[in-house]
């Protein structure tokens, strides 16, 4: 199939093409990368979707409430791409979870659309490739696109470069587990949604969501918030509680955003992230080839044997690059 054809098939929001689409954008083969770049190049001016990225710790209901939120969202019309990053084998790089099985609900729904992809060991909550898996559930028709990362970590914060929101979702917690969230995931955080607040624990999760509430008037604001965000709140997937109010709350944030300019900025600012990166890839790829992996092992075993400090080796490398360049 020509790149014209798949083009046709992916804005006529044919599934099939969409989810043959995400596995060329994932593949490793080089002939694969450059039928997909074409693929994304065609696909360069199609619609923009709302992109929602989502964090949370082990065990805190991500599957359950994205299927919840999910279900909110088509119910009002809305078409909903679900990116679920599952762990990786780290010997067949499969993924480990199965997402489709643990949102069985959302995965029957006709306006949603559900594929997990596996990290690979890529750090940051994310696939390599999940920017371009966004693209073309934009290109596709759907309105909204979540992305669910593996967990919730310091390196998680780069999920924050590939969408417009970013949601960080928590169990109801003590002071302890307060201090064990990173500050930097809550300092990316728009909305911390505390999650199972609901029968017994709907007492400890209002404490939680003050607790947080506390900790959040003791950041920076930033710039593209208005006042008050980012903001905690209640919420409960199984109890269908607190969702519409959440989702009230990011799209007044949207709004707020986009008639401030904030948003058209960001996304300019992911695009230029998203460039810088896959230069750098590229030239860690091109740093395993030959000649470059010659000299990148002559090197190393210099510098294990002590004949080169780390720092005088690497010089030397990037020296010999810019010869070669």
């Amino acid at each position: 199939m020509d790149t014209t054809e798949r083009a046709r098939l992916i804005r006529a929001g044919d599934r099939r093409a969409l989810a043959r689409a995400i596995t060329l954008v994932e593949s490793a083969r080089p002939d694969h990368r450059d039928q997909a770049l074409a693929l994304l190049e065609a696909l360069r001016d199609g619609p923009q979707a709302l992109r929602i990225g989502l964090s949370g710790t082990p065990g805190v209901g991500k599957s359950t409430f994205i299927e919840s939120f999910g279900l909110l969202l088509t119910g009002q019309g809305l078409r909903v791409a679900v990116l679920a990053v599952d762990p990786s084998s780290a010997r067949s790089g499969g993924s480990i979870l199965g997402d489709k099985t643990r949102m069985e609900r959302l995965s029957r729904d006709p306006n949603a659309f559900i594929r997990p992809s596996p990290s690979q060991t890529q750090l940051g909550g994310v696939a390599r490739r999940t920017r371009e898996a966004v693209a073309l559930c934009e290109a596709a028709g759907f309105d909204v696109v979540l992305i669910e990362t593996v967990g919730v970590g310091q390196s998680e914060t780069v999920v924050a470069e590939l969408s417009d929101l970013f949601l960080l979702l928590l169990a109801p917690a003590g002071g302890d587990e307060l201090q064990g969230v990173k500050r930097g995931i809550m300092e990316m955080a728009d909305l911390i949604l505390v999650n199972k607040a609901d029968g017994d624990l709907r007492a400890a999760a209002l404490r939680t969501v003050a607790d947080y509430s506390g900790a959040l008037h003791l950041l920076r604001r930033r710039p593209q918030d208005p006042p008050g965000v980012p903001k905690a709140l209640p919420v409960s997937a199984l109890g269908n509680e607190g969702l519409a109010q959440a989702w009230a709350e990011m799209q007044t944030l949207v709004a707020w955003r986009k008639g401030q300019g904030h948003w058209a900025r960001t996304r300019a600012d992911q695009a230029r992230h998203w460039f810088l990166e896959e230069v750098r890839q590229g030239l860690l790829a091109a740093l395993g080839r030959e000649p470059q992996k010659g000299l990148m092992a002559a090197l190393g075993r210099r510098v294990a044997e002590g004949e080169l400090t780390p720092e005088a080796a690497a010089a030397q490398m990037l020296t010999l690059l810019g010869r070669s360049g």
